[in-house]
Parts: C-alpha cells; sequence; structure tokens
C-alpha cells in the first residue's frame, strides 16, 4: 500500500475539521483514513499482550501499519498539519512512534506531555465504540476537571486524527477505559537526544509491559505495571 493513499493533507480542509488558537493550539480532523485500508490495517496492527503504548517496532506490525506510519512521520505531511497549528516546519524535528493497542483504567490521566515534546498526533483505529464517553480523549481547560472539556471529546474510532501543540496549559485525557482502543501516536520532539533518551526508557517499559502482559494471562491481574506513554 503506498503511503499518499492513506494520509492526505487534502482531508484536513473537511468543513467538519476543527482547528483553534486557545486556550493551546489543537486539531480534530475526521475521516482521515480511507475506508477501503480498513481491513488491512485491522489486519496488520500489533499484537501487543500488555497494556499501554509500546515503542513502535516493525517486527511486530504488518505492510499497511508500517505505510501509516510512513505517512505520518514524513517531514511534508508534519510540515501540512504544523502549518495549521502555526508551527513552521514541523517536519524538520525528529519523531517518537508509540502504539497502543488495549489500555486499563490507569491510563487517561490528565496531563500536558513533557517539554521535550514541540506537538503530538494520535490517529485511532477502533472499529465501533461504545456508547460512553470511557476512553474518548478530551482537550481540557484544566489540570484538575476531567468535564472541563474545551471541544466535542474524539472517540477513538477509525480515521479519527488529533493533533496539538504542547504547552504547558496542553491539557488532555479521558475517563477510566479498560479493553480495546487502538491507536498510534506520534511526538515530534526538541532534539535527536530526547529522541534517544525517550527511545532508551522506552525498551525499558516495554520489557516491563510485556512481562506485566504474561502475568495478567497467567494470574487475570488486568493492569499494566508501567505506563511511560500517554495521550
Amino acid at each position: 500500500m503506498h503511503a499518499a493513499v492513506l494520509l492526505d493533507p487534502a482531508r484536513l480542509d473537511r468543513p467538519d475539521t476543527l482547528i483553534r488558537d486557545e486556550p493551546f493550539p489543537f486539531m480534530i480532523a475526521h475521516g482521515q483514513l480511507p475506508e477501503q485500508a480498513r481491513a488491512e490495517l485491522e489486519r496488520d496492527f500489533p499484537k501487543y499482550s500488555g497494556a499501554g503504548f509500546f515503542p513502535y517496532d516493525a517486527k511486530e506490525c504488518g505492510t499497511s501499519i508500517h505505510a501509516l506510519v510512513d505517512a505520518l512521520t514524513s517531514p511534508a505531511f508534519a510540515s501540512a498539519v504544523g502549518a495549521k497549528l502555526g508551527i513552521d516546519n514541523l517536519g524538520q524535528y525528529p519523531t517518537l512512534v508509540t502504539i497502543c493497542r488495549h489500555l486499563n483504567k490507569r491510563h487517561g490521566t490528565i496531563h500536558t506531555d513533557s517539554k521535550s515534546k514541540v506537538a503530538t498526533a494520535l490517529i485511532y483505529l477502533n472499529s465501533s465504540w461504545h456508547d460512553t464517553s470511557d476512553g474518548c480523549l478530551r482537550f481540557l481547560a484544566r489540570i484538575d476537571d476531567i468535564d472541563a472539556a474545551i471541544a466535542p471529546e474524539v472517540k477513538p474510532l477509525y480515521g479519527e486524527f488529533v493533533i496539538f501543540k504542547r504547552a504547558d496549559n496542553s491539557f488532555h485525557g479521558h475517563l477510566p477505559y479498560e479493553g480495546e482502543r487502538r491507536v498510534i501516536q506520534v511526538a515530534w520532539l526538541t532534539s535527536e537526544e530526547e529522541k534517544q533518551r525517550k527511545t532508551q526508557r522506552g525498551v525499558a517499559s516495554r520489557f516491563f509491559k510485556k512481562l506485566a502482559g504474561g502475568l495478567d494471562k497467567k494470574f487475570g491481574a488486568g493492569r499494566d505495571r508501567n505506563a511511560a506513554h500517554r495521550d
């Protein structure tokens, strides 16, 4: 599958795309993946045993996921989406990709992202979602109020795309949810040194998450021991 088929910056210009500058720059864009790619992306999504975000490893993913990651991290796409948020040449920054298949109820705590991130984007891949707000991303006005939403919450459905510029008040989170919630996250980082540091931390996190996943299968614990990457 060619990456250009998956993501086209022109789709960001849909009339239902939401772009805001305040209280921090963010964009919510619907329908950003073609319907004809749905089955392949579902088939090729990594089958993690643990919960939380795992560093992208090409060996764990199929061809269409590789193509989607390539498209998300391409300098041209990054600069196109960055321009929507007033970020000049976002494509110049190194990227860190993490992928989540399952969450547990420890995830979703309101946070801003670290200062090592310039911007963060997420594309969701669930084929369906339940009728509650659990697990739906919210951009927020406060760090202490999950109901202080500044935009409609985002269900993690196939083709939903969000990106935000990291700021001291870029609060986001979601209500607790336990179960399958497929998402690919891309963070544009301030330096290669930060990428190396986060990558090394991610390797350690992967080990403990896989260990936790094995224990969960054996004992039914259902809990992630180390949630290093969140959206």
